[in-house]
């Protein structure tokens, strides 16, 4: 392994640690973290930064390289993809120095007259956090409406503005991310929190007088609502979902004040979706079918279910688009790893299905935004891990396919320089694992290789290959990244996902290191020089792997990581906690409390050797809070600072005090942090000495 560049020590002289400072006896767990109103608390994390500061110093020349060079592989100019609607055209523009879009619009057919729709840039300006969540443009596009928070929080404000000329005008505060307007022009559905900001409400809000009214109220502290409106514009769609149950309602959304009316009522295990077209619903459930299967109802009895596409043994079907012709269904197969979108055809004696082609796999590819209900052009969006994101324009009638808009790359390395393997690990229990890889061709057959393994497995959400620009600052280095598709995921479908939550939740974190085994074994990787990343629930696969192995990696990166998770499934007054009982277990049952406790990070933590970790938290977010990676790093830098000095590594946090989940909002200071990031990894992996200055590296 390289030398690596000098970093201050961090536990040779504990009594000038943030941890020894601020160490409270009678609360080794560090508990008190959790009390956001102690000054000591943003003390402690703003110490705690200077610290981390002070480590990455010697890496800043680095840190900025890594930054320049991103900007100088990206169109720092976008223009958005361009949408019709009934009398305009609409897209965003971001200037090549503005971190915000600005929102246009203009007649259709007359591209000249340009009306300015939002100005997302101008509403950031006195902000140091922006994000805008939703916007609903009114069905006669007079008005536009669209949730905004400027902390981070996820608690939204809603503004209106009358177009074109109008100025902004907020209409309520702390209300949820989502809108949905109703056909007559004059009715917006939002959703509120409750105490502990579940969103359990959804509401109708009449702009023309300002009054509000509660359409549907949930009461049971596992479900979250949302909302929604078909592609047909005919109906609004309430919907009240746990993780492994979902219930929905239905307005006619020409007449938004008529009571909502249950599709079926909901039970227990089962979840639906649909959608329409005039005459018929199309429903999307697990009934009776664990990989889901597609039925039809009418119109007038949405509750009466008949199957149209069968349940298949090989493939999930993930969801269904519809339109005046038919149906887009997206797909998953089970033994490849692989998204497909299928085109049904109705309105025929037998239902005609097809497959849409794949540009390459492993790849991702979805339907685009495509509001014309009577569109017989689809627009997809396609990218893999060595292909940027494109949008195409397919012809159903033709087959003809037009890119429409590609994200261009600059630099030294292009997308064709780079290749992409799917590799096989096999687990404890001998199931397989897909792996993705991607690193330069020239690399290939050069390895072992220093290695980023990223991994998420929860939710059942999916890792489907993504392009990224800044990874390009890594692999152009040397640095093969690779994606473990756990159990826990959806990568493999619902049965995926079902065997790694839970009780099998144990699999995933079995998987992950599977997924690192297989990579030295296939002679891609380098066993002692590879990295861990993992953000959110992601944190939890990494930390949880770190304890039961941890010389497997040489370092690793947990950013706002799930890591106490028996003390928050514990406390049901913080948000998601409830609706997270179906995901891994409620602590209320002493079995489930065993198998939680048996796995959460800080519960497990031991004293022996960790890796060099680098733990991101924000103070504003609301989903993992700021005291998760706090506490991780305090109780880590004690165990470190008992170790011999031979077995010592650095543990730093970093706390954005002006960030929620996500991070920064400004995409400039996303990137720089993300390049911060990436210094701490080249270090860790040996690749940072022949980056800095004469006399850096050791």
């Amino acid at each position: 392994m390289k030398a690596q560049p000098h970093i201050p020590a961090l536990h040779d002289a504990t009594q000038l640690s943030p941890v020894a400072r601020f160490k409270r006896k009678d609360d080794p767990n560090w508990h008190w973290l959790e009390n956001r109103d102690d000054p000591e608390v943003a003390s402690f994390l703003e110490q705690a930064n200077e610290e981390s500061t002070a480590c990455f110093a010697p890496l800043e020349p680095l840190v900025e390289r890594l930054y320049a060079g991103h900007l100088a592989r990206r169109e720092l100019a976008v223009d958005g993809l361009r949408t019709p609607l009934d009398h305009h055209t609409y897209w965003s523009e971001t200037a090549h120095d503005a971190d915000y879009p600005i929102w246009w619009r203009h007649p259709n057919h007359d591209a000249s007259q340009r009306e300015c729709v939002l100005d997302v840039q101008a509403r950031a300006r006195h902000h140091a956090f922006m994000e805008v969540a939703d916007m609903a443009i009114a069905p006669d596009e007079s008005w536009l409406a669209w949730t905004e928070d400027t902390n981070g929080d996820e608690n939204f404000d809603l503004f209106l503005r009358v177009l074109p000329n109008g100025e902004p005008r907020c209409l309520l505060t702390d209300i949820g991310p989502e809108l949905c307007c109703a056909e007559d022009n004059r009715n917006l559905l939002f959703t509120r929190y409750d105490d502990t900001q579940r969103p359990d409400s959804i509401w109708r809000l009449d702009i023309g007088n300002g009054k509000s009214a509660c359409l549907f109220r949930e009461s049971d502290t596992e479900f979250w609502v949302g909302l929604g409106k078909t592609r047909s514009r005919a109906w609004l769609v309430l919907e009240s979902a746990s993780k492994d149950t979902s219930e929905c309602h239905l307005i006619p959304a020409a007449t938004p004040d008529t009571p909502p009316r249950c599709v079926r009522e909901r039970v227990k295990g089962v979840e639906y979706g649909l959608e329409h077209r005039p005459g018929h619903f199309y429903i999307l459930h697990n009934q009776d079918a664990p990989h889901f299967r597609l039925d039809i109802a009418t119109e007038s009895t949405p509750g009466d279910w008949t199957p149209l596409l069968d349940h298949q043994e090989h493939l999930t079907l993930e969801g269904v688009d519809a339109f005046a012709w038919g149906l887009v269904i997206t797909e998953r197969d089970h033994r490849e790893a692989q998204v497909h979108l299928s085109v049904v055809t109705l309105d025929t004696d037998t239902p005609i299905k097809r497959r849409l082609p794949l540009p390459e796999a492993p790849c991702s590819l979805m339907l685009g935004d495509t509001p014309d209900f009577h569109t017989r052009r689809l627009r997809l969006h396609e990218e893999s891990f060595t292909l940027p994101p494109r949008w195409i324009e397919h012809d159903l009638d033709t087959d003809a396919r037009r890119l429409l808009k590609a994200q261009p790359v600059h630099g030294d390395l292009a997308p064709e320089q780079l290749v992409c393997r799917r590799l096989w690990a096999e687990a404890h229990d001998g199931e397989r694992i897909p792996v993705s890889v991607v690193v330069r061709g020239d690399l290939i057959e050069k390895g072992p290789l220093p290695t980023l393994l990223y991994g998420y497995g929860a939710y059942g959400e999916v890792l489907d290959p993504w392009f990224s620009v800044a990874r390009l600052e890594l692999l152009s280095r040397g640095v093969a990244f690779a994606v473990a598709h756990v159990r826990g995921g959806g990568d493999r479908g619902e049965p995926w996902y079902l065997a790694g939550k839970l009780e099998h939740k144990e699999n995933s974190f079995r998987d992950f290191l599977a997924a690192r085994h297989a990579l030295v074994e296939h002679g891609i990787a380098d066993s002692k020089r590879i990295a861990a990343y993992g953000a959110s629930a992601g944190g939890l696969l990494v930390g949880a792997s770190l304890n039961l192995e941890p010389d497997a990696f040489c370092a690793a990166v947990l950013d706002v990581p799930f890591v106490d998770v028996l003390r928050t499934m514990e406390n049901p007054d913080l948000p998601l906690t409830t609706a997270e009982y179906s995901e891994w277990g409620n602590p209320n049952e002493p079995e489930a409390k065993r198998r939680i406790r048996d796995y959460s990070p800080l519960d497990n933590l031991v004293a022996q050797p960790y890796p060099t970790l680098f733990l991101q938290g924000s103070w504003h977010d609301s989903r993992v809070p700021y005291w998760e990676p706090a506490k991780l790093y305090a109780r880590l830098t004690e165990i470190v600072s008992q170790l011999p000095a031979e077995q010592r590594r650095p543990i730093l946090l970093r706390t954005d005090m002006a960030a929620g989940h996500g991070g920064a909002s400004g995409r400039f200071k996303a990137w720089h942090d993300n390049a911060r990031q990436d210094a701490f990894l080249l270090w860790a992996l040996g690749l940072a000495d022949n980056e800095l200055p004469a006399g850096r590296a050791d």
